[in-house]
């Protein structure tokens, strides 16, 4: 028998379905393979991590967390595709942390240059350089790049498993595994003889992986259609769990209040009359805050409030003015980058018109749906976490080093997730759970922060400043020399997460900014470092998020001062540099029925942004209705190389969208007294729908190389419509959000 123990204790354990016997395959594409997650038993075969097979049927093992973006369902669509399975017959779980299920994809962030130029054997060399993620354990789910990372292990992994069992059924029925073909999950004989896969399991556990080509395009059932959700069921019917719906046998519940002054220590507390509410077990000291154990959540919630508390200063100025004027001082130093030099920016061509711009943005949290949870249970020689996390390894490490115990003896459960943004790839929820369960060792406890916890103690997507100066000649653009300053949101994750620097020029600090695919003859940009203790993270399209709406608001800019219709001063810097790119921006001039000149009382606008490998062009429209503006229309073409669900795709562009209109509308964290704030949503409103515009997206498949969907559709939105509210007003707004400028609908 197999030693269930072994197997659950590796996390294949989702409610009350577990991995059980029988044989699994998987592969990636590296040197020396991973260890495999599972340990297999007397009569089993666990050959490689992503397929498993046994009595019960066919399971899928997808380890990337689903957070809305529908990765699930294609990761299993990319298994199923090859392996012959039907998506409404296999089960899907969730992989444990494991080396093996390393994110291939993030050596992108590794390789310099533009993105859009990028060769074949560049590609592929960014591809290789990309599985150095195994020997740092690096499973997380990010970057937009799951697809990417998956769409060639994954197939393999299916085909694979195909031809095994093929091999299994021709060993057992005495013909040729060439004479055999496979559907729905059998192998099916010249005889019309049928073999379920299930069936084969045992024999297949011991026989030698066979290796497959994978199958043409053409021949494909579910990658390039459109595909109905895994999860789609149990989100109608409110049985997929989350972390803030696990429920364990003996719970108890808990509630933290942290110091507002982010970063700052906790002098001291007095919780005296927080001890004698009934139902309050324990008060836990957390250091710079202080945590409160009791039969159910909203009591300690209310004891967190009986406490009271002296807190420390900030460690940073106090003020949102002081803190940009922090921000902009970073110009006085040196760059930290100039990753793009092209000409000669200090020559203005004799006779150009030289057009000059400062911008500002402001943090923005990530204000996920599902606050900050999770459940722990620590025992002295094992912990279990239960909660949903973009990076699962890093989850494990940071805990069992709260917990000082080995990484093999804490098992992470990743439930589904509701929000990411980045906020979920931090580690402090699931550490600050770690340490609360220490205090009542054999017992499961949940923390659940307050809405008001969560919105005060994020890491923001950082407050940036961005000075442009450029020039324009006989309606060409000539010049564009720009800087932006702001924190570097991965240079301090890499830090607080592990110690370690970042070295060289920070590449994520200025994409967006130096890789957008314009032929301008003479083209600077630059990158400085604000030093500042205000913690910041990934937020949903990282560097991009901010630096689209410095670059593209001041093309806008210097197409006006050319005397350009914007939208073709774009095509005509961006035809001969990048097709795909342009052709992006062609089509939502046909959707849109672009002309360049809009009636009395409706303004439209144009931008641009290739990120994550995909180019995405948008045109937004704003209409005033009797003095309030309301966002009416949008419009969208993006180019991902290959779509692999086209609708799902749509969703996700439409998503990021109306993500980066939100923000450029209405969004911002501010400082006060060293202070959030922003407490609730009432103080953080978001796009709603009734302020939210109708809108049409198109999908192309121009680009050489795939790329990715969640994150790409955020960056544009928000110039496009800066761009739409000046064609409307006539004034030029150079600070988010919007509503600081303008009358908008909210």
């Amino acid at each position: 028998m197999a030693s269930v123990g072994k197997i659950l204790r590796r996390s294949f354990l989702i409610g009350s379905t577990a991995i059980v016997g029988g044989v699994a395959f998987g592969a990636y594409a590296v040197s020396r393979p991973a260890p495999n997650p599972l340990k297999p038993g007397d009569g089993e075969a666990a050959l490689n991590p992503f397929v498993f097979i046994d009595q019960q049927g066919v399971t899928l093992i997808t380890p990337r967390a689903e957070m809305g973006q529908g990765v699930q369902s294609t990761w299993a669509a990319m298994i199923a595709e090859e392996l012959d399975v039907n998506l409404d017959d296999v089960r899907v779980l969730h992989g444990p942390p494991a080396k093996a299920y390393y994110n291939s994809a993030f050596g992108d962030y590794t390789v310099f240059g533009k993105g859009y130029d990028r060769g074949e054997w560049q590609h592929a060399y960014t591809e290789a350089i990309g599985h150095v993620a195994k020997l740092v354990n690096l499973q997380i789910t990010g970057g937009s790049a799951s697809t990417r990372d998956g769409f060639v292990r994954l197939r393999e992994a299916g085909a694979t498993a195909r031809e095994t069992l093929k091999e299994a059924a021709a060993q057992r029925l005495g013909v040729s595994r060439d004479s055999l073909r496979t559907e729905g999950g059998k192998v099916i004989a010249p005889d019309g003889q049928e073999l379920t896969y299930a069936q084969l399991a045992e024999d297949a556990a011991r026989v030698n992986p066979v290796d497959a080509p994978l199958r043409d395009a053409s021949n494909w059932r579910y990658l390039g259609k459109p595909m109905d959700r895994i999860d789609m069921v149990p989100k109608a019917t409110g049985t997929a769990e989350f972390g803030v719906d696990v429920r364990l046998p003996g719970m108890k519940f808990a509630a933290l209040r942290m110091n507002p002054r982010l970063g700052g220590n906790m002098l001291s507390f007095d919780a005296s009359a927080a001890s004698e509410m009934p139902g309050v077990e324990q008060i836990v000291d957390l250091g710079r805050g202080v945590a409160v154990i009791a039969t159910n959540t909203w009591l300690a919630v209310q004891a967190c409030d009986a406490i009271g508390v002296e807190w420390g200063p900030a460690p940073y100025p106090e003020t949102s003015d002081a803190i940009y004027a922090e921000i902009a001082r970073s110009f006085d130093g040196r760059a930290n980058s100039r990753l793009r030099n092209d000409g000669d920016v200090t020559d203005l061509p004799e006779g150009a018109q030289r057009i000059e711009a400062e911008y500002k943005v402001p943090y923005l949290a990530h204000a996920t749906m599902e606050p900050m949870n999770a459940t722990a249970r620590f025992t002295g020689d094992a912990l279990e976490i239960w909660c949903g996390t973009q990076a699962p390894t890093l989850v494990q490490w940071d805990c069992a080093k709260r917990a000082g115990l080995e990484t093999d003896q804490v098992t992470v459960h990743t439930t589904y997730l509701g929000g990411g943004f980045g906020r979920r790839a931090e580690l402090d929820f699931a550490n600050l759970a770690t340490q609360v369960a220490m205090a009542m060792p054999g017992t499961p406890v949940q923390l659940t922060w307050t809405r008001e916890e969560d919105m005060t103690h994020g890491f923001y997507r950082p407050a940036a400043v961005a000075r442009m100066s450029g020039a324009v000649l006989d309606g060409q653009a000539v010049m564009i020399d720009g800087q932006v300053a702001a924190q570097p949101p991965i240079a301090q994750m890499a830090d607080r997460m592990a110690g370690l620097p970042l070295m060289g020029p920070d590449k994520v600090l200025v994409e967006g900014f130096y890789n957008q695919p314009y032929a301008v003859p003479n083209y600077r940009m630059r990158g400085y470092l604000a030093d500042l203790a205000v913690p910041v993270g990934i937020w949903r399209s990282v560097g991009n998020s901010h630096n689209a709406f410095f670059q593209e608001t001041f093309i806008d800019e210097m197409a006006h001062a050319a005397g350009r219709d914007p939208l073709e001063f774009r095509l005509e810097l961006m035809r001969t540099e990048h097709a795909p790119s342009a052709a992006c921006l062609e089509a939502v001039r046909e959707m849109s029925g672009w002309t360049g000149k809009t009636p009395d009382g409706v303004g439209r606008g144009v931008a641009f942004c290739y990120s994550f490998g995909t180019s995405v062009a948008q045109v937004v429209e704003v209409v005033d209705e009797d003095g309030t503006i309301r966002v009416n229309k949008a419009w969208l073409a993006c180019d991902p190389g290959l779509a692999v669900d086209p609708e799902n795709i749509k969703a996700q562009m439409f998503g990021g969208m109306i993500f980066g209109l939100s923000a450029a509308c209405f969004e911002e964290i501010s400082f006060a007294d060293g202070q959030v704030e922003q407490l609730n949503y009432p103080d953080y409103p978001l796009m709603r729908m009734h302020t939210a515009p109708e809108v049409e997206i198109r999908i192309l498949e121009n680009n050489a190389h795939m790329g990715g969907a969640g994150e790409p559709g955020t960056p544009p939105a928000m110039p496009a419509l800066g761009n739409a509210l000046f064609d409307l007003t006539g004034i030029r707004a150079r600070e988010l959000p919007f509503i600081k400028t303008f009358d908008l609908l909210i």
